[in-house]
């Protein structure tokens, strides 16, 4: 089905099959999550509207909030916060 959806909005999705070597796990997650927390939730009347919609949820929401398991299940924000030296005044 989201395959079909690729198609008619005029884009290309993975080009590798199941359990090949060119599958890309992290990346059929992360279409997977879009598809169930933002594109299934309602109906797009714009690919301006759409793209708009998709910047927003990977900007505001999946990259910079969302818990990674590949981060200690921390978001982004917290991850780097852990991590970074805070620049102190000279």
């Amino acid at each position: 089905m989201f395959g079909h959806r690729l198609r008619e909005a005029g884009l290309l999705g993975s080009m590798g099959r199941v359990a090949s070597s060119v599958d890309n796990a992290l990346i059929e997650s992360f279409w997977s999550t879009m598809q169930r927390e933002l594109l299934d939730r309602r109906h797009w009347t714009s690919r301006v509207e759409l793209a708009s919609a998709i910047f927003e949820w990977i900007e505001g929401w999946y990259n910079p909030r969302r818990r990674h398991s590949g981060l200690g299940y921390l978001s982004p924000h917290e991850y780097q916060a852990l991590h970074t030296v805070p620049l102190t005044a000279a």
